[in-house]
């Protein structure tokens, strides 16, 4: 068993054991330097949010890896470009959005965010539309900087 290629469980477990691998569970929360690297993805993300919310691309395009993919509530699938377009200055308009109790998993320079986010869009009609999804981001930590690569919403929970 332990020779086996999909052997992952006694794999991960040596390499914890020989400090080759992080250790991350719930009764480690108060590793500080976990907890460093879990609030710093959770500042990307708000930032991420931030630029979202004041379409401003330019911001938002550094919070992007180059290689960023993102699949929306209703399944579409955009690029980098796709993604900045649509929401800085396609039809998608920004008022806000919140992440609510983030919690973000660290296993070397690879965090895993999930949250559930509360957006607020400009509504077709004039006024607002708020939403609530659960939302997973996927952020690499590349010379000092966390980029997100990859994210996921939906689907719709309310409107709220």
């Amino acid at each position: 068993m332990g020779d086996s290629q999909y052997d992952f469980q006694d794999r991960s477990a040596a390499a914890r054991d020989e400090g080759r691998l992080p250790r991350w569970d719930r009764s480690c929360d108060h590793d500080p330097v976990d907890l460093d690297l879990r609030q710093e993805v959770i500042k990307a993300a708000e930032a991420r949010a931030a630029a979202l919310a004041d379409a401003d691309a330019e911001r938002l395009s550094r919070l992007l890896h180059e290689n960023f993919r993102w699949t929306s509530h209703v399944g579409e699938t955009y690029s980098r470009e796709e993604y900045i377009r649509r929401n800085t200055g396609g039809p998608t308009a920004w008022r806000s959005q919140h992440l609510t109790d983030p919690d973000v998993v660290v296993v070397g320079r690879t965090a895993v965010l999930f949250t559930e986010v509360i957006d607020v869009i400009d509504a077709a009609a004039g006024g607002s539309e708020t939403f609530r999804m659960p939302m997973t981001q996927v952020w690499v930590r590349e010379g000092g900087a966390w980029t997100c690569l990859a994210g996921h919403a939906g689907p719709r929970r309310s409107q709220a």
